[in-house]
């Protein structure tokens, strides 16, 4: 007999209530197996890929693309089990003696193997003249499909997954049916967008992303492509507003997307938003949300101090030029000031620690995770590298490497993420010299690298030209008064003009 069942949306870690559904990977009616992924989900911390406990046939899915789920919501339902009696083969299946592959797990037609995948079939061509909408097909599809009755040829009543399959495979007629009256519109299904952002810019602008054709891999869509549409409907004269738009059509977008989109007149603006010329509202949700909350909560309970130091890094540049020019796996030179920051914390072990603010005492740590800021399409994160001070250069350059491409991808893990106990924020590269960063919550400092330029240096009682950077430590008052601070920012800026002084932690 089968059994339907409901996976729900999972705890993907620690703090995280919430999720964003980003795409889904199957359809109702899909034959799925056992840890498959079906869906794509935005948290606070990362984007992930959700796996489904159950093999069997897809029959429902709850919540379309953008919506957002709490823990514990349901996210679809599947037919797990062997029926008591085969169902009945499509007539599609039966022409060529394959049966259907949308069968339960456990139990074949004619195509044993066929069952073990999914099926994809291709949408049918749209007719010319005809036009109906988008919306249809994917509301078929999405909708949970009601038990149907036994065919009156049987002799008993069938078991209710052969109910089931036939309303799955109902369900897809359906929905076939729907795409081949749809006009001109690209047909439904997954489009070829990774970043959360570039669907958010499009939603906002009334970009329809299935009318573009992306310049990334594999017809991937960038955001280069969405402002690319943009500046064509600028110079259309639309600003990203039909000019025909019927009187409401503003409120239906921005209480879709909480934002107003750019143009949008007084008129046409939904009840409740002001009439300012801020060109729309941007939701703080998802990673943004996350880091708001995290800056905010920091900003209201650690009483933060900065410091700064300009050092010469030219010899530091000239280390790393000579390593590198011996052979051998390439050395970051953030690797280099990650091993400065291990050293200097091994010196000044206060800067590695967390307040524990109901017991009023400073925890210190014994090892240091050591986490980086990193700017992404998605947003400001900081993946951590674990045991920092255990690892060389080399280590730190490979592992600085896999997590920045982690986030870059937005395939970072909620334990990438969290766990830091001492952050690098190099700075520079946005070509700035100094900062006064806020500190990453619960975290007790975060040391800053502006950008490496030339100036004019006193080196060795005369005037020259030496690549030049300023260093900041932003820390909290409550683990150390400025004496420590200021010891620890002079050693590095030390190990930085002479990295020899390195050679006595080794």
């Amino acid at each position: 007999m089968a059994q339907v069942l409901e996976f729900k949306l999972p705890d993907l870690g620690e703090g995280l209530t919430e999720a964003e559904i980003v795409r889904w990977l199957v359809q109702v009616g899909d034959v799925v197996a056992v840890d498959q992924p079906v869906v794509e989900v935005e948290t606070a911390k990362a984007m992930v890929e959700v796996p489904c406990p159950y093999g069997g046939v897809v029959t429902a899915r709850f919540g379309e693309e953008g919506t957002e789920l709490p823990v514990g919501a349901p996210l679809l339902t599947v037919a797990v089990g062997e029926p008591s009696e085969a169902p009945e083969p499509a007539a599609e299946d039966r022409a060529d003696g394959s049966g259907s592959g949308n069968v339960l797990v456990g139990y074949g037609t004619g195509g044993a193997r066929a069952a073990r995948r999914r099926r994809i079939r291709p949408a049918p061509l749209a007719p010319a003249g005809q036009a109906a909408s988008p919306a249809a097909a994917r509301d078929t599809v999405t909708a949970a499909p009601a038990p149907a009755a036994g065919p009156a040829s049987s002799a008993a009543a069938p078991g209710r997954a052969s109910r089931v399959a036939r309303a799955s495979r109902a369900a897809r007629a359906d929905a076939a049916a729907a795409s081949v009256s749809q006009a001109s519109a690209p047909a439904d299904g997954p489009v070829p967008v990774i970043s959360p952002l570039v669907r958010r810019l499009a939603r906002q602008h009334g970009v329809d992303l299935r009318r573009l054709t992306g310049s990334g891999p594999e017809g991937l869509i960038l955001r280069a492509d969405v402002e690319k549409a943009l500046r064509a409907k600028e110079a259309a004269g639309t600003d990203g507003v039909p000019a025909a738009a019927p009187a409401g059509i503003g409120a239906a977008a921005a209480g879709a997307t909480g934002a107003v989109p750019l143009g949008t007149p007084p008129a046409a603006r939904p009840a409740g938003v002001p009439g300012t010329d801020a060109g729309g509202r941007i939701p703080l949700k998802g990673i943004r949300g996350a880091v708001a909350d995290k800056l905010t909560r920091s900003r209201r309970e650690i009483p933060d101090a900065t410091c700064w130091v300009d050092a010469d890094a030219t010899e530091l540049l000239r280390t790393r030029a000579a390593m590198n020019a011996a052979g051998g796996p390439k050395i970051s030179l953030l690797a280099l000031l990650a091993r400065i920051c291990t050293a200097a914390l091994a010196r000044y072990p206060q800067l590695n620690a967390t307040v524990d603010t109901e017991a009023r005492e400073v925890v210190l740590l014994d090892r240091v995770h050591l986490g980086f800021a990193a700017q992404t399409d998605r947003g400001l994160v900081v993946p951590v590298v674990r045991d920092a001070h255990t690892r060389n250069a080399e280590a730190l350059t490979d592992e600085f490497a896999r997590l920045t491409e982690a986030a870059r991808a937005g395939t970072l893990t909620p334990a990438d993420l969290t766990g830091g106990t001492f952050t690098l924020n190099n700075y520079g590269v946005f070509g700035v010299d100094g900062s006064t960063p806020i500190i990453n919550h619960p975290e007790a400092a975060m040391l800053g690298v502006g950008r490496i330029v030339p100036k004019p240096w006193v080196h060795e009682g005369e005037l020259a030209v030496r690549q030049v950077v300023q260093l900041s430590l932003t820390f909290d008052h409550r683990v150390c008064d400025g004496g420590t601070a200021g010891g620890f920012l002079r050693h590095v800026a030390d190990c930085v003009e002479q990295p020899a002084m390195l050679l006595r932690t080794l």
